[in-house]
């Protein structure tokens, strides 16, 4: 039996009600993480995404009559879908997140996410270049303006462990050349001076003396583009590809390697965790204790290669 017009109308008018309503959520709350937070772009593009999910998966229920029965069906929902519970973890902490924003501006009565789980994923280790092939990709022997600045983001990213975002952020003023450091923003808005070694310096002043032909009047970026304005995050990308491919690396090298490189071979060499979990800027311990596993896998290695007991013939 057919649906009165009038009632499939009304029911179609409520839907886009509850969604307008639900948009209107996100968008006050994007802007608290923008503006109060001080959450970067792209932080709050996957926040954007994430949320997005949620409002599609709760159709035309609106946010306020959730509970936690519908949290858990959309996280099996999502876990159908094939996403990992990496991915899903992520995504049920910016509806939480959303949540405790709409009970303190909206007065919603309840978060249905609290205590709810995702699947668990299966721990993924940061892959990291070997002291060898870092000092390949380094090795970079060209005297363009670009090969210039390439050689000086690298070295850069290796030298002080700096994220994607830190980089490009980084102004001419945040290198003290003199003192050997580098100033910059992390997650959160969150500064930290960290060290800057010899031959990063060295690299950075050859780029500089570059630099200031290609820069556009009152540019203070320190990594330029082409067109003499800030360098983006998808060209440092690209032209780490493209170096990759150039030197006989792994093609499918990304910046974050760098920065898991660095840790990784400063832990090596000095085991000392809190010092590294510092100049990764981590705000917790058990973030950079993950460095620790890779830490054991070299030493396995040594150990199996080295002791003449760590392997018994079979009789």
């Amino acid at each position: 039996m057919r649906k009165p017009r009038a009632a499939t109308a009304a029911a179609a008018h409520a839907q886009v009600q509850s969604e307008t309503a639900a948009q209107r959520h996100l968008k006050d709350y994007l802007s608290c993480l923008t503006h109060e937070r001080r959450l970067s772009a792209h932080t709050a593009a996957n926040y954007r995404r994430d949320v997005e999910s949620l409002i599609e998966l709760a159709g035309a229920s609106t946010l306020d009559h959730l509970q936690a029965h519908h949290i858990r069906r959309f996280v099996a929902q999502l876990h159908g879908r094939g996403l990992d519970g990496r991915s899903i973890a992520r995504m049920l902490s910016a509806w939480r997140g959303l949540y405790r924003f709409l009970a303190r501006e909206r007065g919603f009565k309840a978060n249905p996410c609290v205590g709810i789980r995702a699947p668990k994923a299966a721990k993924l280790l940061p892959h990291a270049l070997s002291p060898d092939d870092a000092g390949r990709l380094m090795a970079i022997d060209e005297d363009s303006a670009l090969a210039l600045r390439d050689k000086a983001m690298f070295e850069l990213f290796y030298s002080s462990g700096l994220r994607l975002a830190e980089l490009t952020g980084l102004a001419l003023g945040d290198l003290d050349a003199q003192d050997g450091t580098v100033r910059v923003t992390g997650k959160g808005g969150k500064t930290r001076v960290v060290p800057v070694g010899r031959q990063a310096l060295n690299a950075v002043a050859a780029w500089l003396d570059a630099r200031a032909a290609l820069a556009r009047n009152g540019e203070t970026a320190l990594f330029l583009a082409r067109q003499g304005t800030r360098l983006g995050a998808r060209a440092v990308q690209q032209r780490l590809k493209h170096w990759a491919a150039q030197l006989g690396l792994d093609r499918s090298l990304h910046p974050h390697v760098l920065r898991h490189s660095f840790a990784t071979h400063v832990l090596q060499s000095s085991g000392d965790l809190r010092a590294v979990q510092e100049m990764l800027g981590h705000a917790s311990i058990s973030t950079t204790q993950v460095y620790t596993q890779l830490d054991f896998q070299h030493l396995a290695k040594v150990y199996d290669a080295a002791h003449p007991r760590a392997h018994r013939k079979g009789k």
